[in-house]
């Protein structure tokens, strides 16, 4: 048997177990999915969304891409947020970077990158946004960190930015942006406690799309 199926092998396995300790999981499962959590992350297979958050099918819904960026271009994301609030009325957005990751590092490259460097030029502008900070952490790999840290905090408020998320907000006082990253080292998850209502407050004189004051 080869490795590709093996898979499928895997999923008979799967659904045996979830059968076994439920025999209405996938019934369940089929019905509408109404997740609270709008999880935007990125798309290292070494993090795996539901397993870290200790959430199962159809609690979350999820949205990845190389270093967790939220362009406003990027009509993938665009379509992710305005379903995700519009649709089925998600309560939290939650963006996730996480250290050591290979999108911020090599955004760090002074290096032609190819197709990835109009990607990587947001994470890039992060740099540029904060360079003075980080160029005076000396260690390398703690000035890796902190970038990563402001990269996710950067998407955060491009996630605030949206028509989507000021005017939900304004109407129900959902959905609430959160930052967090996740420390690939121990598994644990950091918050960095995004002041949403602040950053809200200090954009709206030039990112407010409520028509309100």
């Amino acid at each position: 048997m080869t490795p590709y199926e093996e898979l499928f092998e895997n999923n008979k396995r799967w659904i045996e177990t979830k059968t076994g300790t439920d025999a209405d999981f996938f019934s369940e499962l089929a019905r509408d999915h109404n997740p609270d959590y709008l999880y935007i992350g990125c798309s290292d297979s070494r993090v795996t969304a539901e397993e870290i958050m200790g959430l199962g099918p159809g609690e979350a819904f999820i949205h990845r891409n190389i270093a967790n960026l939220v362009n406003n271009v990027d009509l993938n994301v665009m379509s992710v947020l305005s379903y995700a609030i519009n649709n089925l009325g998600v309560k939290h957005i939650i963006v996730c970077g996480h250290y050591n990751c290979g999108g911020v590092k090599a955004a760090m490259q002074p290096k032609d990158m190819g197709i990835l460097n109009p990607w990587l030029r947001s994470i890039r502008d992060v740099y540029r946004l904060h360079k003075k900070e980080l160029n005076a952490i000396t260690d390398e790999s703690k000035r890796y960190d902190r970038l990563v840290e402001l990269n996710v905090q950067e998407q955060c408020v491009n996630v605030i930015k949206t028509a989507v998320v000021q005017l939900n907000y304004l109407r129900t006082g959902y959905p609430i942006v959160h930052g967090w990253v996740f420390d690939i080292h121990t598994g644990r998850i950091i918050d960095l406690n995004i002041d949403f209502e602040n950053i809200l407050e200090n954009i709206k004189d030039i990112y407010n799309l409520t028509g309100k004051d």
